[in-house]
């Protein structure tokens, strides 16, 4: 698991820095929307907070392990940019276009619809689809 200063921006790409963002649902709060809790998904997956992506994925499709600290060769995350979010009641989607570079390769694009349940007042994150590449 990476260390990360409170101060710098958060790696989901708000400005007011991990401590005030993603920081805060990685410590213990509950996400107010999907889109919120799939940004801090993304900055889990950054600083390879494994125990937090399997919280916060769904009993239903959640996997025993992800294998974070053991993946080669290793991501690099270039950053993220939400497409679109909508939210009925208790079920969301959230897509968005996630850049990550895998050891010298070149830059990629992981272009995701996800889906999202609320249960007891948190939302989970069950999964996802990858559309066809497009010029997006």
């Amino acid at each position: 698991m990476q260390a990360i200063d409170t101060l710098t921006p958060c790696p989901c790409g708000n400005s007011d820095g991990y401590g005030r963002c993603c920081g805060l649902l990685h410590e213990g709060a509950v996400a107010a929307t999907a889109e919120q809790l799939m940004r801090s998904r993304y900055s889990a997956y950054v600083l390879k907070r494994e125990t937090y992506l399997l919280d916060t994925w769904h009993h239903s499709t959640r996997p025993a392990h992800l294998k974070l600290a053991t993946q080669q060769p290793a991501p690099t995350w270039l950053g993220l940019t939400v497409k679109r979010h909508e939210s009925e009641g208790d079920r969301a989607i959230v897509e968005f276009v996630a850049r990550l570079r895998y050891g010298g390769g070149k830059a990629q694009r992981m272009h995701e619809i996800s889906r999202f349940v609320r249960e007891d007042g948190r939302w989970f994150y069950v999964d996802g689809e990858f559309p066809e590449k497009s010029g997006d």
